[in-house]
């Protein structure tokens, strides 16, 4: 391995640099991944004079790679990028995720690379089983500390969910290290960098070792993995951290004597809630986009807050040139509506139609008119409008290669305020885990950036506008209460009484719950989108269809 650099001849400290190569990975495409790691290591090498290049869980296949770790092939695929970076003439050390297996059992491994050879492998002690994480499908459980002299230096290597538990890390502090390594595949929700930075800082304190926090950086399928990769001292400081949602080669210098001290960097800007969510949408249409393939996406343009909000995000995440934005107004259509909806088109400078729904109307209802007759209209008339939008928004995708973007929040899928094969068909749902209340947030803090949505699209009741002077508040409570009961029972888990005695009306809470329960057919059926929260509607709440649970108590 390198040698250590000496601060001075006869210097009893030593200095040693870490790069933490924060990086976006392509889940399955190994040759690719194991490109991008060979690229990083040399930059880190030649950019930086890195001792130990860091690489993120899972790097070389990718996080999470799920069922594709049962194809038979993925032992032989992992195996030739093993081979081809014990080929280069690393000076660094390089120490990386990838999948082993060992005596018949599959590992989420840490591989640490030197002088062509794996010196040493450490396997994961606790494949973490919740929300989103179903690693125990795959993964057996390691029992072993692993502690590697590297550059003179005793450093301690762990994976991801190993620094939440107690053992792992306390016991690489006991068996000598100095410092501990931990790669990470962490998915961005609200707070959970907060929640990361406080438990990095008890860990480096209680056990009295820096600690060198490698995370992912990208979006995979609904996870957005946020990097915002860490250092903290052994007196549980922190002394580096890296930007989230941005990809980069973050060195950080150590001088090592009884202690590893990290030299520390300035610290960054305190993001805002808002900010961090709206990137990490951004960064998930981004690589959803890109990483599938499409040329450009397409969405039903309103004239109301969500879709406005989500035409920013896309425009952001792909550039006005790849964006497609399209008005089908019907006769419930506001003058208003088709005012704001052309001026978001405008104001972000993206193609803009207007394709009428009403002869398409008056067609279906021409045709259903005998089978109709003797009954009101309802919600068929009304959905029928969102499906014909639908058709259109499908025919174009299928045209012009086109992914669908839909634009419904986490508010109005929970309660089941959205039409199925209408506004529901696409193929990504940018603000699917977005409460409606944070879609106003969110599109307030766009418009400090550029005033790209109208102040009335704001401020205005929002309205489907499928049946004449409808507002969403006509069969829904207010969003600022709906919100707050929804978190309660879809994210916190509180029965019906447990909200009441939050101070809730008993009528709403019955009637939201009610909604919740009965509408889970129709989000199995909706696409994914952005996860930003700690229990989105997909992997992290998997609730039968048919069921006879009830949710009083």
């Amino acid at each position: 391995m390198s040698e250590f650099r000496k601060t001075a001849p006869g210097s009893q400290s030593q200095r040693l640099r870490v790069v933490i190569a924060q990086v976006d990975f392509l889940v399955g495409d190994i040759p690719g991944n194991t490109r991008k790691v060979i690229g990083s290591v040399r930059e880190a090498e030649q950019q930086h004079g890195a001792d130990i290049v860091v690489f993120p869980e899972l790097c070389l296949t990718g996080y999470p790679p799920e069922d594709l770790l049962l194809r038979p092939s993925m032992d032989i695929r992992v195996a030739e990028a093993l081979d081809a970076l014990l080929t280069e003439s690393f000076s660094a050390a390089v120490i990386l995720g990838a999948p082993q297996r060992h005596a018949g059992l599959l590992y989420n491994a840490a591989l640490v690379i030197s002088e062509g050879r794996i010196n040493a492998r450490y396997f994961k002690q606790f494949p973490p089983n919740y929300q989103v994480f179903d690693e125990k499908r795959y993964f057996a459980s390691g029992d072993e500390t692993c502690v590697v002299e590297i550059c003179g230096v005793p450093v301690g290597i762990t994976v991801c969910e190993d620094i939440w538990s107690d053992g792992p890390l306390e016991r690489a502090a006991s068996a000598g290290a100095q410092l501990v390594i931990n790669l990470n595949a962490s998915p961005y929700d609200i707070d959970k960098q907060a929640r990361r930075k406080a438990l990095l800082e008890r860990k480096a304190a209680e056990n009295r070792v820096s600690i060198v926090y490698c995370n992912l950086v990208g979006g995979q399928d609904e996870l957005v993995f946020d990097g915002g990769s860490m250092v903290y001292d052994h007196s549980g400081v922190l002394a580096v951290e890296a930007p989230q949602f941005e990809e980069g080669l973050y060195p950080v210098e150590f001088v090592c004597e009884h202690h590893c001290q990290p030299v520390s960097a300035p610290p960054l800007p305190e993001p805002s809630l808002e900010q961090n969510v709206y990137r990490a949408l951004v960064l998930g249409v981004r690589d959803y986009v890109n990483k599938n393939g499409f040329r450009s996406v397409v969405l039903g343009l309103s004239g109301g807050i969500d879709s406005a909000l989500t035409l920013a995000v896309a425009v952001d995440a792909l550039g006005a040139d790849r964006v497609r934005a399209v008005m089908m107004p019907f006769r419930y259509t506001s003058g208003m509506s088709l005012e704001d909806a052309a001026a978001e088109a405008e104001s972000l400078g993206v193609q803009y139609d207007v394709f009428s729904i009403e002869p398409m109307y008056d067609a279906f209802m021409g045709s259903l008119q005998e089978a109709f007759a003797g009954t009101t209209p309802d919600t068929t008339e009304e959905n029928l409008q969102a499906r014909l939008r639908g058709v259109l928004l499908m025919s174009l995708s299928n045209k012009f290669g086109s992914l669908v973007l839909t634009t419904g929040n986490k508010s109005e899928l929970a309660v089941g305020y959205s039409t199925l094969y209408g506004d529901m068909a696409g193929g990504f749902d940018v603000l699917k885990d977005v409460p409606k209340t944070m879609v106003f947030r969110l599109s307030r803090y766009r418009n400090t950036i550029s005033p790209v949505i109208p102040e009335r699209v704001i401020t205005r009741p929002p309205s489907a506008e499928l049946a004449p002077d409808q507002k969403d508040e006509d069969s829904l409570p207010g969003y600022d209460v709906l919100d707050q009961i929804l978190n309660l029972y879809v994210e916190r888990d509180y029965s019906a009484e447990a909200i009441i005695a939050e101070g809730f009306a008993r009528d709403d809470v019955e009637r939201v719950l009610r909604l919740v329960d009965i509408n889970e057919y129709k989000r199995r059926q909706a696409p994914i989108g952005v996860r930003i929260t700690e229990r989105g509607f997909g992997k992290d709440r998997r609730y039968p269809i048919t069921n006879g649970w009830k949710s009083g108590k």
